[in-house]
Order: C-alpha cells, then structure tokens, then sequence
C-alpha cells in the first residue's frame, strides 16, 4: 500500500476507485439542492398569502408585520425583538456544532457565487475549464472571453434586479411592488432602494467576490470565540496524510517524497485548488473557511483512488486530532442554546397567539363627570376619548359593551359604526348611570368596570376587551346639584 501511494511512475488514471464510494454522492451536489430549495422558498414565500396575510413582511407601505400568516400593527413590534433573538442566537448555535456551515450551505452570497462562477462561468459560458478548480482565473484578454465578459454582466445585472426585488418584497408588499414600478416618480425611495441593493450585488458577486468572506463579514470574526473540540468542521487529518504546515503555519512539505513513507497526503493540492476562499485546508482552523465542504470532496474523489477514505473531513478536533472518541453532539452548550431558543419561541408563540384582531386605545377626557336631573334622579356621565383601528383585511361594524355591571350603561356611541381596513376612526365614548353607585361625602369613588369593543358580525373572534374606571361623584355634590335643579 505504501508503495502505491509513493510510487510516482504508477500513473494515478489506471487505478480504479475503491467500491465503497459507488453510490457516494458529493457534498457539492447536496449544497446545489440547498440552494435550489432557499432560492425557490425565497422567491414564491412573498406571494403566499393566507387571507391576505404574508408570511412574512415588514411592510413599509401600510407598517404592518405580518408573521405566520398573521398580520401584527407596528403598535405590536413587541414580537420582533423575540425573531431576532431566534435570528441571532439560531446562528450562533449553528456555529458551535457546524462551524461555519450558514455560510457555506444557507448564505445568500455564496449561493449567489454559486450561480454566477460554476453555472453562468463554468456551465453557460465555459470561461472557466472546470468547476474544481477556482485558483485560476479566466483569460480576459482573448476577444472572445470579452464578449462573454460583456454578456455575462448583462445577465448578471438582471439576475441582481431580480434579487433585489425579492429582498424588497419581504418591506414592500409584492402585491404593490409592480405599480410601485410603474410610478418610479412618486416612489423615489423605493427605487433608489431597489437600484442600490441592485448595485451592491453586482460588486459583491462579480468584483468583490470571496473577498467578501474574508474581509468584510464580520461573522468570520466571531467564530472562533464560538469553536470548541466538538464544533464540526472541515478538518485535515495529519496522523494520516502527514503534517504538512507547522504550527506557525509555514509549509514544511512540497512534494509527496518529501513525507515520511507512512504517510498518505499526495500533495496533489486538489483540496487548495477547489477552495473557493483560497486556502489551503492543511493549515488547520482558519477563520477564512466557510464550511463549504469542496475540500472534503475532491480529496474523497483523490484517495479513493488508492481505497483510503478521505484525509480531509467534516469532523471535530475531538474526533480527528486529539482521538478522544466521537463527536458529542449532545453537549451542555448545544443542549443550553436549544432550550433557549425553545423557551424563546415558546414565548413568542404565546405571545403571538393572544393577539387581538383589533387595536383599540380608551382615555379618559379631563372633566371628571358630568352631573344632571333626569326625572328626580340623578344622572352622572363620564366621557371617554376611544381610538379604534380595523387590522383585517375588509370592513367591520364595532360597538362596544360594558361588561358585567348593568348599572352603567352607554349613552354615545348609540349605534354600531363602520371602520374600513386599516383605517383608525376616533370616537366619543359617554358612560352613564342613575343609579346610587356609593355614598361617600370625603372623596369621588372611583369604580373599575370592564369595556369589551368587538366586530358585530365577527364578535366571537374580533374583539378586544379593556380595563377603565369610571368616577362618581361626593355625595355632597350629587345633592348640592339636585337641590339647585
């Protein structure tokens, strides 16, 4: 076996691969499939609708959120602190057991450096020879390659038209999106937006590039605080293939004959020359590694050519370098940021489960009560300044009831009344009662009563119940007031 990996005149093309890998399929397709799948949500989710509510949308346009299909006021931005949180703490998490496998598998900049080098450049185009290698870059200088230069930036420029539109659909309602459009004169916002997200994505992906990984992406900077022996990552497997960096990082081996016979690394650098952020995986942990996996593919590809598995592989420094057993998945941190995310989402479920389908604000007016005769009784009234606000998606009649006190009664409004969809309508509230409420001559009594608004045609769903207090006057003021009538 030693003999084989070492024997440079055996050409490597006669030796067959080994029969454990028919049926393997590489890491690069199952990436494609991601991406297929992400591309394909992101584009059709913003049209989904479930009676008229998205899935999700900031929407700019009228200030509403909608989450799950249900539609939130800015009022009720409560809920987004809890998604971000979900966000953050989700990648974090992520991170600490796959390492930077978002950036690799789910980050739209490398899906879109996807599409554009291995399917517009290598596939359509052929400017690249093949999609293994992306060290070299293509020779711009031939006519030819220019022309194609030219269209492959035209196509690239209406691919970035299209994506920023889908990322302006989840602040714009796509329903709108197009008469937006049309109107660009009166929605210069919206189309600066629309050109700028266009233009930034054109320099990141055909001129910018990786350098985006590396330099700009903070994420990179944060991951090695989040790294332990069990975070799963591409990993070189030195006891096997043969050290070939230092700890300093400075490259001790060049050419296979110069490892010791043992060792199985062919320095045929496939695992550099596929690398798309331009590393060489043999180093060790570098913050510049997106968890992509090409690495891991193109030296399975390699070795299996002489039935040795992989030097290079999606495993732990536990498992790979310091052999102290398996990967534990399972562990105390992965196991604390699950149940936080879980306590997280639990509240926001909750939270957003209670959701009242009408946003209504009752303020008591600056004059206490009013006080009249009626017919030897009197008559006390307190008014009420009421801001309701139709959050669905059609016309509703409200009214309001007091509940569970029949001794006050509403005077005004008298008649249920008509609020459009996402229209606020401000209305007098006027509570009254006649009956002897207390008697007390040292102060005003201050009673709590309950007030439920609700759509009359929907009142068992649309409604929203409100807690207010209704004053009744000293005693000595209710018989100073009948007396002078």
């Amino acid at each position: 076996m030693e003999a084989t990996l070492n024997n440079e005149s055996t050409p490597k093309k006669k030796l067959k691969k080994a029969e454990y890998l028919k049926g393997w399929i590489p890491l690069r397709y199952l990436r494609y499939y991601v991406a297929v799948f992400a591309t394909a949500f992101t584009l059709i989710i913003p049209w989904v609708t479930v009676n008229g509510n998205h899935f999700f949308l900031l929407s700019f346009v009228d200030f509403k959120f909608h989450f799950f299909f249900i539609t939130f006021d800015m009022q009720e931005l409560y809920l987004l602190p809890f998604l971000l949180m979900i966000l953050f703490i989700g990648v974090f998490g992520i991170t600490v057991l796959g390492g930077r496998m978002f950036c690799g598998w789910f980050c739209p900049q490398t899906i879109f450096r996807v599409v554009y080098r291995d399917f517009i450049e290598t596939k359509i185009f052929k400017l690249r020879k093949r999609i293994k290698n992306k060290q070299i870059e293509p020779d711009y200088s031939l006519p030819i390659n220019k022309l194609k230069r030219a269209a492959i930036l035209v196509l690239s420029v209406a691919l970035a038209f299209l994506a920023a539109a889908d990322a302006l659909w989840f602040f714009i309602p796509p329903e709108q999106f197009f008469d937006y459009a049309l109107n660009i004169t009166d929605h210069s916002v919206f189309m600066t937006a629309w050109i700028g997200i266009t233009v930034f994505l054109v320099y990141d992906i055909v001129f910018l590039k990786e350098n985006f990984c590396v330099y700009v992406c903070p994420y990179s900077r944060i991951q090695s605080v989040l790294y332990d022996d069990d975070t799963i990552m591409a990993i070189y497997d030195n006891d096997r293939g043969g050290r070939i960096y230092d700890e300093h990082h400075t490259k001790l081996v060049d050419k296979q004959d110069q490892l010791a016979p043992a060792d199985l690394c062919t320095t045929c650098e496939s695992c550099v020359t596929v690398c798309p952020t331009h590393i060489d995986i043999r180093q060790g942990l570098q913050l510049e590694c997106i968890n992509c996996l090409e690495c891991v593919d193109a030296c399975t590809e390699i070795m299996a050519k002489f039935n040795e598995p992989s030097l290079v592989n999606w495993s732990s420094v536990r498992e790979i370098e310091k052999k102290e057993g398996k990967t534990r998945f399972f562990r105390p941190k992965i196991l604390g940021y699950a149940a936080v995310l879980t306590g997280i989402f639990v509240i926001l479920m909750v939270m957003g489960s209670g959701k009242e389908l009408m946003l209504i604000n009752i303020n008591k007016q600056t004059r206490l009560y009013d006080i009249e005769k009626v017919e030897q009784a009197a008559k006390v009234s307190n008014a009420y300044t009421v801001l309701i606000q139709n959050t669905q998606n059609k016309a509703h009649d409200y009214y309001i009831d007091v509940i569970g006190n029949d001794k006050i009664k509403i005077e005004r409004p008298s008649h249920p009344f008509t609020i459009k969809p996402g229209v606020k309508t401000k209305k007098t509230l006027v509570l009254y009662t006649t009956e002897k409420l207390a008697d007390s001559n040292r102060h005003d009594t201050i009673l709590d009563i309950q007030l439920k608004a609700y759509a009359v045609d929907d009142k068992e769903k649309i409604f929203a119940v409100r807690d207010i207090r209704f004053t009744y006057p000293r005693a000595d003021i209710l018989d100073k007031k009948m007396h002078r009538e």
